[in-house]
């Protein structure tokens, strides 16, 4: 297993540890005009479990694959997290932030894969 698909599956088990709703892996790389190779979407029920899920994903990734986030943005009122892996950027909304912006439509082009907790 390579490092992007260690990176994606820590990221998503945190976030199912968390009981991250909706979570969306929307493959990039093979549209010439992405930032980065993968976004991972997903939304909480409240400010709290944004924080929480945020939390799950940094903690799961720096325990497991000793990678850092590089830049994160959102935590002040927590209806938009963003984590930057540089080559992954995870997207964590409140369900009425997720709904206004929707993400997964401006990447329609996409591969987007829905991730289920076993």
């Amino acid at each position: 297993m390579g490092n992007y698909d260690q990176l994606l599956a820590s990221i998503n088990e945190g976030l199912l540890e968390k009981k991250g709703k909706e979570v969306v892996n929307v493959d990039l790389r093979k549209l010439d005009y992405a930032a980065c190779d993968c976004f991972i979407i997903c939304h909480g029920d409240s400010a709290t479990q944004v924080r929480s899920l945020a939390d799950s994903v940094v903690d799961n990734v720096e325990e497991k694959l000793k990678i850092k986030v590089s830049h994160r943005e959102g935590l002040e009122n927590a209806q938009w997290i963003l984590l930057d892996y540089g080559s992954m950027v995870v997207h964590i909304f409140q369900k009425e932030a997720r709904e206004y912006y929707r993400l997964e439509e401006l990447w329609g082009d996409a591969d987007m894969t829905m991730i289920r907790d076993e």
